[in-house]
């Protein structure tokens, strides 16, 4: 392998050595817009060089200068046992093997499926797509048509994709580049869509179709639902007639075997699903109760498809992360987690800086805060600044990876150890001691 990677980067290069960070960062701003193929990468709202991943293993990535890091990032939350696990890399291997895809059913699209529906209670059918931005589009339109309604509530903060309608006010990479929607995406595109502020409940009229809610906002930072948010919906939708839509794309199969919503005692209309279903690998669902999902063509008349739907190879991966996933392994993710946060929160405080450390789960989110964060306009608040950038940066130094934006979270894995938390939190403390006496 390493020849061949040699032979490759003399052939790209005209010369024989390592590829840094910089000199691929200055070839792939030549040929792909920004450098990089999803905006947050580009490390736009912490400045420099984003880091290129030469390979990974469990918890750790080496860029292709060489360094190694404690990865926080795992792939924005799609991987949950770690880089490169043996039984979902076989799985991987075997499935490819066979071919890379069809255009015509197999078998574990059929056994995901299953495994999903299994799960989550109140989900009766699945349709596989390859992406989030996809379910959460054909959740809302499938709302549509099973209402006959068109209007849209969600909030601000929340992130659901990169569909026009969706990107009225939304977090992630579009706070991260502080847009408030996108150029390209007209009036008419979200005329049918309200942004109201997370945590607090929306008055809904006759025309509303649906709402659509991360139930843990994961995309503002890490924002928790306040007691009776997300039940509040629920009622709110029954009593107006409108679809409840859960985008469990970060928290489906992270926060538990399934739904989160589940754990709270709410059942949606629809969810959807990413990320963690796909082992690492492209892919997305939307399901729900049989009478709103047979509507979908060729069932129905609502129409979704999608080339590589149910890909061979991403559903042998999403198969055999599943089939990991019992009820210790979130027991141990959960323990790692909040290991992670009290340590942070605890070298913090010594240190005499403001920061707020939100966990839940899996999930664990970093606000330079003096408050609890509850909604959109708190988190671009406690984003604001340059402490984010500089805690980010020295961390990265000290060989710890975490996401380059204030708006997104941490995602311990299962690979993450004991050890890895202690290394974490020691850099963390020098960070924090360094910022506190070279304040801005």
């Amino acid at each position: 392998m390493g020849g061949l990677m040699d032979s490759r980067r003399q052939d790209a290069d005209g010369a024989l050595g390592r590829i840094t960070g910089e000199s691929l960062f200055e070839r792939a701003r030549r040929v792909t817009p920004g450098g990089v193929n999803s905006p947050v990468r580009a490390f736009s709202s912490v400045g420099g060089t984003p880091y290129f991943v030469d390979h990974a293993a469990g918890s750790r990535v080496w860029d292709t200068d060489g360094r190694e890091y404690i990865d926080y990032v795992q792939s924005y939350g799609a991987v949950i046992l770690g880089h490169g696990d043996p039984a979902v890399t076989e799985a991987v291997v075997r499935a490819a093997s066979a071919g890379t895809s069809y255009g015509a059913p197999t078998e574990r699209e059929v056994l995901l499926a299953e495994m999903i529906c299994d799960a989550v209670r109140g989900c009766d059918m699945v349709r596989l797509t390859s992406s989030g931005t996809e379910a959460a589009m054909s959740a809302i339109r499938l709302a549509r048509a099973y209402t006959g309604r068109s209007g849209v509530i969600k909030f601000a903060g929340c992130y659901h994709g990169h569909s026009d309608a969706l990107l009225a006010a939304g977090g992630s990479g579009v706070a991260t580049l502080g847009l408030s929607s996108s150029a390209g995406v007209t009036t008419g595109a979200v005329g049918d869509t309200l942004v109201v502020p997370y945590n607090q409940l929306p008055s809904l009229s006759e025309d509303v179709a649906c709402v659509i809610v991360e139930p843990v906002a994961a995309n503002m930072g890490l924002v928790l639902p306040q007691p009776g948010f997300i039940e509040g919906l629920r009622e709110a939708c029954d009593e107006a007639g409108a679809l409840l839509i859960a985008d469990e794309v970060i928290t489906g199969f992270r926060m538990c075997r399934g739904s989160y919503t589940e754990l709270i005692g709410v059942q949606p209309d629809l969810w959807c699903f990413g990320k963690v279903i796909g082992g690492g690998l492209p892919i997305g669902a939307f399901g729900g109760r049989r009478q709103i999902m047979e509507m979908i063509a060729p069932s129905g008349d609502v129409y979704q498809a999608g080339t590589l739907s149910g890909n061979p190879v991403a559903t042998a991966a999403g198969l055999a992360a599943l089939s990991r996933l019992d009820q210790e392994s979130y027991a141990k993710l959960s323990r790692t987690t909040r290991a992670l946060a009290d340590g942070l929160r605890a070298a913090a405080r010594d240190a005499g800086i403001a920061v707020q450390v939100p966990a839940c789960s899996s999930l664990l989110g970093i606000a330079f805060s003096h408050q609890p964060i509850c909604d959109f306009d708190g988190a671009r608040r406690a984003g604001e600044g340059n402490l984010y950038a500089r805690f980010f940066h020295a961390m990265l130094h000290r060989g710890i990876a975490l996401a380059p934006s204030p708006f997104e979270v941490a995602f311990p894995s299962l690979a993450h150890s004991h050890d890895d938390i202690e290394m974490t939190v020691t850099a963390a403390r020098d960070v924090f001691t360094e910022l506190a006496d070279s304040p801005p």
